[in-house]
């Protein structure tokens, strides 16, 4: 019986784990530069607005964006998602691109945020933004 509930312990710690998707990566025939440039015009156009980008080390992050539910400013509760991109030169004349969406579900009260995790059910976003970004260079 032991043998039993330790197993299936084990398989609820390790569902969550084993939801979260990989980052989707494509490698674009460009020097670091321009990737990092055209990526930055692509988000914008598309309406992802960035929080946080750090050339040196090749990460932008941007805000997240609402994918259902209310906000009324003091309350809010829904499920939103933010983008972090990772932009590393392979060499002088390639450079990866790895997108990854972090979905989480919001509730607000009085200016507190409470977020709880949420694991995505597909990776078209972030597939779609790869190709746009192909699209540009």
């Amino acid at each position: 019986m032991r043998g039993v509930t330790f197993v299936l312990l084990l398989a609820l710690v390790v569902a969550p784990i084993a939801g979260a998707a990989d980052p989707v990566t494509q490698t674009f025939a460009a020097p670091i530069d321009r990737a990092w440039t055209t990526t930055e015009t692509v988000l914008k156009h598309l309406g992802w607005d960035i929080e946080k980008a750090d050339r040196t080390i090749g990460w932008i992050t941007t805000e997240s964006r609402r994918l259902e539910g209310d906000d009324y400013g003091v309350y809010a509760k829904g499920t939103r998602h933010r983008l972090r991109i990772h932009v590393k030169a392979v060499d002088e004349a390639r450079t990866s691109v790895s997108v990854e969406r972090i979905m989480f579900k919001r509730e607000r009260i009085l200016w507190m945020d409470k977020d709880e995790p949420v694991a995505a059910s597909d990776q078209s976003v972030e597939k779609e933004l790869l190709a746009a970004i192909g699209k540009s260079l």
